[in-house]
């Protein structure tokens, strides 16, 4: 399946990325993985269900919750194709997630780095590492490629 690698289970994230794209979806694709293995796996889905919070790495947290038996994380990583948003960060935050790893930085809402960073603000009651640029050219590629052929 993988070898628990950041590369590794970055290319599962990418896999449900292209998922979302060949639905009419954002592609964006998250993992949670504990221990090297994934817990859930997830992509977009705010088309298909109308629902603006239907991030991948919303409905993946969500999942690993649920696997895991407890909304704690904090043995989790959250990779995520793009860098995550403030509703998703918000969301890794509240989850108390280990550390996130994610592929393209986010110029537009980025905020684990890019605009803001949840992940480092010792003003709130928990921090995470984050690692940023995981395959950042297939991530990249994969979101203008959908958006040029929107255009």
């Amino acid at each position: 399946m993988t070898d628990g690698t950041d590369h590794a289970l970055m290319q599962v994230a990418l896999e449900e990325a292209r998922l979302a794209a060949d639905a009419g979806e954002v592609p964006i694709g998250a993992v949670v993985a504990v221990g090297g293995e994934v817990v859930a796996r997830r992509h977009n889905e705010r088309e298909a269900g109308g629902d603006p919070t239907a991030h991948a790495e919303v409905l993946a947290l969500r999942d690993a919750a649920a696997a895991t038996g407890s909304w704690r994380l904090d043995d989790a990583t959250l990779l995520v194709t793009l860098e995550p948003c403030p509703m998703c960060a918000g969301a890794a935050w509240a989850a108390r997630i280990g550390r996130v790893v994610y592929g393209a930085p986010s110029s537009e809402a980025g905020s684990l780095g890019s605009l803001y960073h949840l992940g480092a603000d010792p003003r709130l009651n928990h921090e995470f590492p984050v690692v940023h640029g995981v395959c950042a050219d297939e991530c990249t590629a994969l979101l203008q490629g959908f958006f040029a052929d929107r255009r």
